[in-house]
């Protein structure tokens, strides 16, 4: 899966846009657990993997999202984030599930990007239709 912070990809192009994707994950942060200095009063370095971590658990999230969808890439990526609560904050990955084609190739259409849907008044089956009684 391709995913960028960009709102294109040079050398492909968006033959369907899948829509929004978000990838969320959530986790305590105590200053007093995680220890974010050190004695030398450097950054702890096990609190860098801690946070590279939770983003990556994001984006995972937010891919699995767009494969579900049909999608093979992720446009316009970003990240966000909310407390909670005190102790807890939220982490967010979002952007928009996109099926890419390379620019050179032809126009896609005897393979459907997503299943056809009946027409809102025909039900999806043939109904039996009883007769009248006066």
């Amino acid at each position: 899966m391709l995913v960028v912070t960009t709102e294109s990809i040079p050398g492909y192009r968006v033959h369907a846009v899948m829509g929004q994707v978000v990838g969320v994950t959530a986790r305590t942060f105590n200053p007093y657990l995680e220890g974010i200095k050190s004695l030398g009063g450097k950054l702890n370095p096990q609190l860098l993997r801690l946070l590279a971590q939770i983003r990556q658990e994001a984006i995972a999230n937010m891919i699995a999202a767009a494969e579900r969808r049909g999608a093979n890439a992720i446009l316009a990526m970003r990240f966000d984030n909310r407390d909670v609560t005190p102790p807890w904050r939220e982490i967010c990955a979002y952007g928009t599930a996109v099926l890419v084609v390379a620019a050179d190739k032809p126009e896609i259409t005897d393979e459907p990007y997503a299943p056809q849907r009946p027409e809102p008044d025909t039900p999806p089956y043939p109904m039996p239709v009883k007769a009248l009684q006066p």
